[in-house]
């Protein structure tokens, strides 16, 4: 089959191209480069039937070109990381919502399955363990730039629903729980690769806020497979799915785990919300998934722990060092 991956050489993307090109597919790679880059997708080059085209999902023309010649549509393009969307608000919203519309507009025009990736941010400050599809999103005032990534989101999702219901699209919503692996870049607000680049470079590792969050880590290699379960199965379509882990750890203690993961002799510094985002930045304390619907539809269980996690960003980042972010730049 050959698939369209918007954000295709992003993180996420990067991935999925190489597992799907591994698997026998062909891919095409749609990236605007904006936070992606074609060097994530230098081993996949390797591979037969890799397509890469420069260009936006805010084009329509070109993403309904590009809709047309495949089988499946993955959408994970978006603009992604808690400095990019706090730096770059009205931009993030423009990218998030009108990308989304023009690609499940196309998707439903050629009558293609697409899969939309989500976030768990569409929870908000909802602490329960155990979040389920079906509970309550609780997020802040709209005036905190804090939440427009959410909002979005959640707009993104009623989008795809909506067309499904009524256009009978073949439509499935990720709700993606804190993604890692190699090749992922701290520098747009990704706490692990940040830290990680931090502990290498002996610098200190910046822990915003108290350090009591807490917050689940999946790694990448997990995620993907699920990802192209879910697009195949058709018994997915106009459903939601919770992917990620239930390990829990706070920002403090992976901060220390890193630390002694890459046997480093940083320290740890804390630094008010305010300093990194401005005023008035609200978080949440908790956020854990339950992912049962996900396990009970294609067997989704994440098998890599949260050191092998770290493991494999510290063996990556060796090989290829980050700059290293001193706080929030």
């Amino acid at each position: 089959m050959r698939f369209l991956i918007t954000g295709g050489a992003g993180f996420i993307g990067s991935h999925l191209t190489a597992h799907l090109l591994r698997t026998g597919n062909e891919v095409l790679a749609l990236d605007d480069l904006s936070t992606g880059t074609q060097r994530n997708l230098a081993s996949a080059t390797e591979e037969p039937g890799l397509q890469i085209i420069e260009g936006s999902v805010r084009d329509s023309e070109l993403v309904n070109q590009c809709a047309s010649e495949v089988d499946g549509i993955f959408h994970l393009a978006a603009a992604v990381g808690t400095f990019t969307i706090s730096q770059k608000t009205l931009e993030s919203l423009q990218t998030n919502i009108h990308g989304t519309e023009v690609v499940v507009e196309a998707a439903c025009r050629h009558q293609r399955p697409v899969l939309v990736a989500s976030t768990s941010e569409v929870y908000g400050r909802n602490t329960k363990i155990g979040l389920t599809e079906d509970d309550d999103l609780i997020l802040g005032s709209p005036l905190h730039s804090r939440w427009s990534y959410a909002e979005a989101k959640a707009l993104d999702e009623t989008l795809a629903y909506v067309h499904a219901a009524e256009h009978g699209l073949g439509a499935v919503i990720v709700r993606l729980f804190n993604t890692v692996g190699p090749g992922q870049n701290g520098r747009y607000g990704m706490v692990i690769p940040r830290f990680v680049a931090q502990a290498l470079a002996g610098e200190p590792l910046t822990v915003f806020g108290s350090g009591q969050q807490i917050r689940c880590f999946c790694h990448v290699l997990d995620v993907v497979p699920a990802l192209v379960s879910l697009l195949r199965d058709t018994g997915a379509y106009g459903q939601v799915f919770n992917v990620g882990s239930s390990e829990q750890v706070t920002i403090d203690e992976l901060a220390r785990r890193v630390i002694a993961i890459t046997g480093s002799s940083s320290d740890i510094t804390h630094v008010p919300y305010a300093e990194v985002f401005g005023p008035g930045y609200q978080d949440t304390l908790r956020r854990v998934p339950d992912c049962g619907k996900a396990r009970a539809q294609v067997g989704f269980s994440p098998t890599r722990t949260l050191d092998q996690i770290i493991e494999s960003v510290v063996a990556h980042q060796r090989a290829a060092p980050q700059p290293v972010l001193k706080s929030g730049g």
